[in-house]
């Protein structure tokens, strides 16, 4: 057991870090610089929603991303430069948004005006017109409402589309499907959402503009294909199926640091960063303070079922409405969860006769002999609550606490978020790669939006 040394943030430390996901994997990189890093994960393989997925069809590989899969280069800053410094290869690739009825013949998707209308039926069709001028109405109204700061704090999204009379096949067949899409949530879940979360969102990410819209981009190779390189300071110390049971602190004495259990034993640390989602990191804390309970129990997480396949009968009748993300309408109440399905060809560029699919929680549609994988991922929950105990990261994360919490819930739940939460972590050690704190995205400029370019997908 080594002894401790200065608890200061220009020391070099022994530090712990629990989770391996794009927040673990960047702390550790970060923090390798100046500290002694060691990684415990739970599962067989590192990456956390980083995961690529190796497929063999017909003879031919192919490594399908089934949780992170694309980044864009407006809201990604942190990420993107982490990639560049090393040396992963991105390839551009096309964002599109489709919604499709089970029940009826109704679909649609808005990347261009030929595919906006590929049900042509509905250029004559005067209630799409209306879901079309709702979106323009939207898209300014909200837009002047945030540029003028007049978006309610304490407002949900549900709230304020009653308030202003947005048609039903606005919110059911666009606006609330889309941030379903985006976040893994119910449209219920969308409904609670925090109004002024949302619309910014939205801006930042070009979700408000028509022609001012970011590029967006793939690893080539799979998303896996950054973690040995992410990996490399520390891959020594790294222990896979190795989950943390129980952590205990002292803070002064002897004894001062962090002791970390797992079944093969206990080690001691001089802090630790809980790169894990925010149930679990509680669930460890052998000691949570009532500020920790409070922080982390207001943030949390659903399980989402995803699939791999290739049952093309979970796309739009028509080829020509196919899009990157294929939203699916049924006739569940709006309790029910979202079924949204990703053309990876399209997504990754795949270049094949077999078209493959990942779709999020819409198992029993699928053909099970199309299946070629089954997952399940946890999604934070973002609520108005969830945005009250973000904003308390600094009461329980700090070297006097010799905790650090980190990951991607601690702002919107994606790649870049979980960078971003890395380096705030490795600025409060001391690291001179987090010197400047990490910057908030730009506003961006907003125009009237008609065509929906996607996010994330399930990172």
């Amino acid at each position: 057991m080594s002894t401790v040394v200065s608890n200061s943030a220009g020391a070099s430390q022994r530090i712990a870090i629990v989770g391996s996901g794009i927040s673990g994997m960047a702390a550790g990189w970060y923090l390798s610089a100046q500290h002694e890093v060691t990684l415990f994960e739970s599962d067989s393989r590192l990456g956390g929603h980083t995961a690529t997925m190796d497929v063999d069809v017909k003879g031919q590989t192919y490594a399908i991303d089934t949780g992170f899969i694309v980044f864009n280069d407006w809201t990604y800053p942190h990420f993107q430069r982490l990639m560049a410094t090393l040396s992963v290869a991105s390839q551009a690739t096309e964002m599109s948004f489709s919604v499709h009825a089970t029940a009826r013949d109704f679909e649609y998707n808005g990347h261009t005006l030929g595919s906006l209308f590929a049900q042509r039926r509905n250029l004559f069709n005067p209630s799409f017109y209306r879901l079309l001028r709702d979106i323009l109405r939207f898209n300014k109204q909200a837009t002047k409402a945030l540029d003028r700061n007049e978006l309610p704090e304490q407002m949900t999204l549900g709230e304020y589309l009653d308030r202003h009379h947005y048609n039903r096949d606005f919110q059911q067949r666009y606006l609330l499907p889309m941030g379903a899409a985006i976040w893994s949530a119910s449209i219920n879940d969308l409904r609670a959402f925090p109004l002024a979360f949302f619309v910014r969102f939205f801006r930042n990410h070009g979700l408000l503009s028509v022609n001012h819209r970011p590029q967006w981009y793939t690893l080539m190779g799979g998303s896996k294909s950054y973690i040995p390189n992410l990996t490399a300071p520390y891959a020594s110390r790294i222990h896979l199926n190795t989950p943390v049971t129980k952590i205990t602190r002292e803070r002064a004495g002897e004894r001062a640091g962090v002791t970390i259990t797992t079944p093969a034993g206990s080690q001691h640390f001089d802090q630790v960063v809980l790169a894990c989602h925010a149930d679990q990191a509680l669930a460890m804390l052998g000691d949570a303070s009532a500020d920790e309970k409070a922080v982390l129990g207001a943030m949390p997480y659903q399980d989402n079922e995803v699939v791999l396949h290739t049952d093309t009968s979970l796309l739009p009748r028509r080829k020509r409405a196919w899009a990157s993300w294929n939203y699916r309408l049924d006739q569940r109440d709006s309790e029910a969860r979202v079924s949204v399905t990703y053309d990876m060809n399209i997504l990754q560029r795949i270049e094949s006769d077999t078209t493959f699919c990942v779709t999020l929680n819409d198992s029993d549609s699928i053909d099970p002999n199309k299946v070629l994988g089954r997952y399940t991922y946890a999604h934070p929950q973002f609520t108005l609550a969830g945005q009250a105990a973000q904003a308390r990261h600094a009461e329980i994360s700090s070297i006097a606490h010799r905790t650090h919490f980190c990951g991607a819930y601690w702002r919107n739940g994606f790649h870049e978020d979980g960078v971003w939460s890395a380096l705030r972590v490795a600025q409060a050690l001391g690291c001179d790669e987090a010197a400047t704190p990490p910057a908030e995205p730009l506003a961006l400029p907003a125009h009237e939006l008609l065509t929906p370019q996607g996010v994330e997908g399930l990172g």
